[in-house]
């Protein structure tokens, strides 16, 4: 991997010599989502918000599976020459880090995994890949435009406005997506539909299942902690699946608590 290929990183705080902590969004997100947490907990220590390749700012691949994403993360994590690093992911990123931290647990202080569970997960975003492709967004002229058009397939706001910070002008003044869709959807089934491989990692481990998600299930428990045996549990309160976003305050709660241990 070249040093052009390195994902995109949003950093806050200064390196105060102590262990950095890296950040990876979920699927169709990006660093930006997360820029609130970075400026907070950037006080403490310095915290690396990546963009996941395929998204965001980062480098755009044909190549899109678990594997590939954990060997970029290893390559970032050596490009700022950490020895360890606190790792925290969300969803798609939850299943990065888990398998990072089974593959490499010698850079692994601790870890962190927002509302997803190591095993392998029907595919259940159809309803959002029909609907942007059913939107031609070169042709549209700004993001009201596309958020209309967003909602003549889709009936969830949020999940609208989510994809909506995605939408960027390009060089030749056309919008377009941030994410790369067409490799996104095409290789779905490689980094959705598959579990963390088997293994095990023995740090400290927290995991926060929202309490209004179906993401962590209670059988879903036991196979965490075979993998993951020094792991402590946090139901983030009134939170769906975005538990960052849903409930900062008891997120960030639990999240510094467990930093500060």
């Amino acid at each position: 991997m070249t040093l052009k290929e390195l994902q995109h990183s949003k950093i806050y705080g200064a390196d105060n010599g102590g262990t950095p902590l890296i950040v990876l969004h979920g699927l169709f997100g990006m660093a930006d989502n997360w820029g609130s947490f970075g400026r907070s907990f950037g006080d403490k220590r310095q915290v690396h918000l990546l963009d996941l390749r395929n998204h965001g700012r980062s480098f755009h691949n044909e190549d899109m599976s678990i594997e590939v994403m954990v060997d970029d993360l290893l390559a970032y994590i050596s490009s700022i020459s950490a020895d360890k690093v606190l790792l925290l992911g969300h969803s798609l990123g939850g299943k990065v880090a888990m398998q990072f931290a089974i593959d490499h647990p010698e850079k692994v202080e601790k870890l962190i995994i927002a509302d997803i569970a190591p095993k392998a997960y029907p595919p259940h975003h159809e309803d959002i890949f029909n609907a942007l492709c059913a939107v031609d967004i070169t042709t549209l002229e700004n993001r009201k435009d596309v958020q209309i058009k967003l909602e003549e397939y889709l009936n969830d706001p949020g999940v609208i406005q989510f994809l909506l910070k995605n939408v960027y002008i390009r060089d030749d003044r056309k919008l377009d997506w941030r994410f790369n869709l067409d490799v996104l959807k095409h290789k779905y089934t490689t980094f959705i539909t598959v579990g963390v491989k088997s293994g095990i990692f023995t740090g400290p481990t927290l995991f926060l299942p929202g309490e209004k998600s179906r993401y962590i299930l209670d059988e879903d428990k036991v196979k965490i902690k075979d993998q993951f045996p020094n792991v402590i549990f946090k139901t983030i309160p009134h939170a769906g699946h975005w538990v960052q976003a849903e409930n900062p305050q008891a997120f960030d709660g639990f999240v510094a608590e467990f930093l500060d241990q």
